[in-house]
């Protein structure tokens, strides 16, 4: 398992360059050029050959590339062009709120997505399955920035008052501020290192950070503000795994042992949950495992109509500026999240069938 493990990390590190490659050339490609989308009508040619040398933009395209990729091998994603901060500063800050937003949607899409998907291939062309399937339809047709305001619409403004009232946007309520979990512990974290990074990274996910912390108030507060914006994001992943769950199981349901097992008495239940569902959920894996990925990076409609400060609008705001290291630094956090969800997504292959070896 550990050499299976090494090799795929070994594999991973052309993805990663080859990432970084087609990435560079594809911003420096796009019409348009930081200094005339940030200073508008102050860019003259002598601000803009000012402005290209001071951030380093009159050098070559391979003398770019060679610094970039000397810089990140070194754990350096650059200084915005905008803001004239670290990159990794701002990762650090929008990275946990966009994570916390897609494992929140990415649970309630298995938790409804598998149950139905089940129920449906069970049930099969009855009421059901037809009334099953067409509610995953619904949910993968529905555009997420038109669901997000009718959820908002529905939950802020109408039930405005009532128990099912929600906040429509933000993180948290206004005036609202968490102390960090490290505070709160009385640990003393030193200003710069992993462990330093690591610890701000988490007390950025809001919900996590007042959770571990037991600031209760605040993580209730929290789980409101959480609840829209991941029911909008998990609208369509929810309905793929459902219909892969379907689709899958119905697949091994024909399968000659599964009769075996039923001719032998078996009960249905015990012949779905220990002889069918443990073989289809291989595909019903995979799927799980490249919506998280998708989920990270297509968050942008979702953080926009509720007022959160993720990955998504970083990278939105940043195309916009032409800000070309906050560009390439979230897509190399993304491109190695899925590199690591793949993995382990390959290795929960062995787990749930025993015919796959990883060595």
């Amino acid at each position: 398992m550990i050499g299976y493990i090494l090799r795929r990390l070994l594999i991973a590190i052309p993805v990663l360059i080859g990432v970084l490659l087609v990435v560079f050339l594809l911003v420096r490609l796009v019409p348009g050029d930081p200094c005339t989308a940030l200073l508008g009508e102050r860019a003259t040619p002598e601000a803009c050959e000012r402005f290209n040398e001071v951030n380093g933009l009159n050098e070559p395209l391979y003398v770019q590339l060679g610094i970039y990729f000397g810089n990140v091998l070194s754990g350096d994603f650059g200084e915005s062009i905008r803001f004239s901060r670290p990159v990794s500063d701002i990762i650090i800050e929008r990275l946990p709120v966009t994570l916390e937003l897609a494992i929140a949607a990415l649970s309630i899409a298995v938790i409804v997505g598998i149950p139905l998907g089940i129920m449906a291939a069970r049930r099969h062309n009855t009421t059901a399955d037809v009334a099953a399937m067409a509610f995953a339809n619904v949910g993968v047709s529905m555009p997420i920035f038109w669901l997000g305001l009718l959820l908002a619409y529905l939950f802020a403004v109408v039930l405005l008052g009532t128990p099912l009232a929600l906040p429509p946007s933000g993180s948290l309520s206004p005036g609202t501020r968490p102390l960090p979990f490290y505070e709160v512990w009385g640990w003393q974290i030193s200003e710069e290192g992993f462990g330093a990074t690591v610890a701000e990274f988490i007390s950025n996910m809001t919900v996590t950070n007042a959770f571990i912390s037991f600031q209760w108030e605040i993580f209730w507060d929290a789980v409101q503000h959480m609840i829209l914006p991941a029911i909008t994001l998990a609208t369509i992943p929810m309905a793929i795994i459902a219909r892969m769950t379907r689709s899958s199981l119905l697949d091994v349901l024909g399968r000659d042992y599964i009769r075996t097992a039923r001719a032998k008495g078996a009960l249905e239940r015990k012949v779905v949950r220990q002889h069918a569902l443990r073989n289809a959920m291989l595909p019903v894996v995979t799927i799980i495992g490249l919506q998280l990925g998708l989920l990270l990076g297509g968050a942008v409609l979702t953080e926009t109509v509720f007022g959160l400060a993720g990955v998504g609008t970083a990278l939105f705001e940043a195309i916009n500026a032409r800000d070309f290291p906050i560009i390439q630094g979230f897509t190399v956090v993304i491109a190695a999240t899925y590199v690591i969800v793949n993995l382990l997504v390959d290795i929960s292959y062995g787990y749930l069938d025993p015919r796959v070896r990883l060595e």
